[in-house]
C-alpha cells in the first residue's frame, strides 16, 4: 500500500516538475554540428512534460512530407518498436515493452513517479516478447500476412540475419535461431550466444547489426542510469557498444560513454558504423542534445563526465578529467530531449536520388521538455559520408490539437521496394512513407 505521504510528495514533485521555469531555445538551436550549448540549468525535481498517448483516431494518419504519401502498412500490433527486413523482403517487427526490474531496483520515489510518466506515455504495459512476420506479397504497401514469428522472447529488440542464421538482442542476451528462406514462423529453441548487461535495465533496448563479412555483431546498451547515479558498479560493460565475435561469442566494448546507443546503422558511402544516441537530462530545455555519429574503434564520447565532447558535467562525482580529456565530439546533434531512436541511410531508387545515404530518424520525442521536441521523423543530407546541411521533416503530425501524442515513432527501415517503414508504438501501426506519384 502507497503511505499517502508519498502520494502527497509524488503529486508534488509532478506538480513542480512540470513547472519548467527556464525558457527554451529555438529547437532548431539543438541540431547540427555545433548545437548551442546553454548554461546548465539545475532543478530540484526533473521536469514532466509528456505527451498522454491516447492513439490514433478512425481515418487519422501522420503528415507526411509534401511529395511523399503515408498509409498504414500494418495495424493492431502490440507496441512495436524496432524493425529488421529480411532478403526476401519480409518485414520482422519487435513487439517489446521494457522488462520488469528485479526486487529492490525500482529506483524508489524517482523511480515511481518515472512509472507514472511512462505509463502516461504508453510504455508501461507487459512486453510481448514477440516478433512478428509482416509480408506484402502483392506489393501494394500493405501487409496481408502477419504471423507470430518469434514467441517467448525477453524484451527483444535488435535483429540481424547473417547466413541462415537469425540473432536476436533480448535485454539480457543475444541468441540465435536457424532460419530458411520464406518461413513464416520459428519454432526452433533459442541458443545463447552472448550474455548482454541486464539487472536493472535502466536503459533496455539492445540494437543489433552485423559486419558486411558477417563475421561479428555490433550491439547497443545503454546506461543504468542518467549520469551513473546507481553507482558505476552497476555501469560496466553499458553506455557501450559491444563487439561480439559471431564464430566464438567472444565480446569486446568497441566504443563507450554513449549514455544510450539505439539506432545502429552503415553508412553506404563511408562504411562507417552510425548510431544515434539519447543524452542525460536534468540540466534544462536545452540540455544535452541528442546526436548521431560516426563510431570510432575504442572511441569514449564522455559519459558520465562530459558531454559533447569535453563539456564537463559538473553533477558527475567523482571528476574524472583524464577521461573528459579523451572525450570525442559528437558528429552531429538531434535536438535536446528529441530522443532520437530509430536510425537508417537511404537506399533504392524510389525516393529521388537525393535522398540515397542520407540519415533517417526516428524521434520518439521528449518527456522532459517545454514546449515539447521530437515527435516526427526527419532526414539529414550526407555528402561523402557526413552530414551536410539541416534536418528535414518527412512524417510529422503525431501530436494532435491537443498536444496528446496519437502516436510516437521508434524504428525506421526501408521495406523491399524503396518505401521507408516507421514503427509508432502508441499508435500500433507501422507506416510507409511512398513518393506520391
Amino acid at each position: 500500500m502507497i503511505r499517502p505521504t508519498l502520494l502527497a510528495a509524488s503529486a508534488l514533485a509532478l506538480t513542480l516538475a512540470a513547472c519548467g521555469g527556464n525558457e527554451a531555445l529555438d529547437p532548431s538551436a539543438g541540431f547540427g554540428p555545433d548545437p548551442t550549448l546553454p548554461p546548465p540549468q539545475g532543478s530540484l525535481f526533473p521536469q514532466v512534460n509528456i505527451a498522454e498517448a491516447v492513439g490514433w483516431p478512425e481515418g487519422r494518419t501522420p503528415v507526411a512530407a509534401r511529395g511523399f504519401r503515408v498509409q498504414a502498412f500494418a495495424s493492431g500490433l502490440d507496441h512495436p518498436r524496432w524493425i529488421y527486413r529480411l532478403p526476401n523482403g519480409d518485414i520482422l517487427v519487435a513487439e517489446s515493452n521494457a522488462p520488469p526490474k528485479p526486487e529492490g531496483k525500482e529506483g524508489g520515489l524517482r523511480g515511481w513517479v518515472q512509472g507514472l510518466v511512462m505509463k502516461k506515455a504508453g510504455a508501461k504495459a507487459p512486453s510481448a516478447n514477440r516478433i512478428t512476420l509482416l509480408r506484402d506479397a502483392d506489393g501494394d504497401g500493405v501487409a496481408e500476412t502477419r504471423t507470430a514469428f518469434l514467441e517467448n522472447l525477453t524484451s527483444p529488440f535488435g535483429m540481424a540475419l547473417v547466413g541462415d542464421t537469425l540473432y536476436v538482442a533480448n535485454a539480457d542476451a543475444v541468441v540465435s535461431f536457424p532460419y530458411q528462406t520464406g518461413q513464416t514462423r520459428i519454432t526452433a529453441a533459442a541458443t545463447r550466444l552472448a550474455a548482454l548487461p541486464a539487472g536493472r535495465n535502466h536503459h533496455w533496448t539492445k540494437s543489433l547489426v552485423a559486419s558486411a563479412d558477417g563475421t561479428r555483431l555490433y550491439v547497443g546498451v545503454g546506461s543504468n542510469s542518467n549520469i551513473g547515479e546507481n553507482g558505476l558498479a552497476e555501469e560496466e560493460g553499458r553506455a557501450a557498444i559491444h563487439e561480439i565475435d559471431i564464430a566464438t561469442g567472444a565480446d569486446r566494448i568497441f566504443a563507450s560513454g554513449l549514455r544510450n546507443p539505439v539506432g545502429l546503422a552503415w553508412q553506404p558511402d563511408s562504411g562507417k558504423l552510425w548510431v544515434a544516441v539519447n543524452e542525460r537530462d536534468e540540466l534544462g530545455n536545452d540540455l544535452v542534445p541528442d546526436y548521431m555519429t560516426s563510431v570510432t574503434p575504442g572511441g569514449f564520447y564522455g559519459w558520465p563526465w562530459s558531454y559533447y565532447g569535453q563539456v564537463v558535467d559538473a553533477r558527475v562525482e567523482p571528476a574524472n578529467p583524464g577521461m573528459v580529456a579523451r572525450a570525442l565530439k559528437p558528429d552531429y546533434a538531434l535536438g535536446a530531449h528529441t530522443a532520437s531512436l530509430g536510425l537508417t541511410f537511404g537506399e533504392g531508387g524510389l525516393f529521388p536520388a537525393r535522398y540515397r545515404g542520407g540519415a533517417f530518424v526516428g524521434q520518439h520525442g521528449s518527456w522532459n521538455r517545454t514546449p515539447r521536441n521530437g515527435y516526427r521523423v526527419i532526414f539529414v543530407p550526407f555528402m561523402g559520408g557526413v552530414p551536410a546541411g539541416p534536418p528535414e521533416d518527412i512524417l510529422t503530425g503525431f501530436l494532435n490539437e491537443q498536444d496528446q501524442a496519437m502516436g510516437r515513432p521508434v524504428g525506421v527501415q526501408f521495406d523491399r521496394t524503396g518505401a521507408l517503414l516507421v514503427a509508432d508504438d502508441v499508435g500500433n501501426v507501422i507506416w510507409r512513407v511512398a513518393p506520391a506519384v
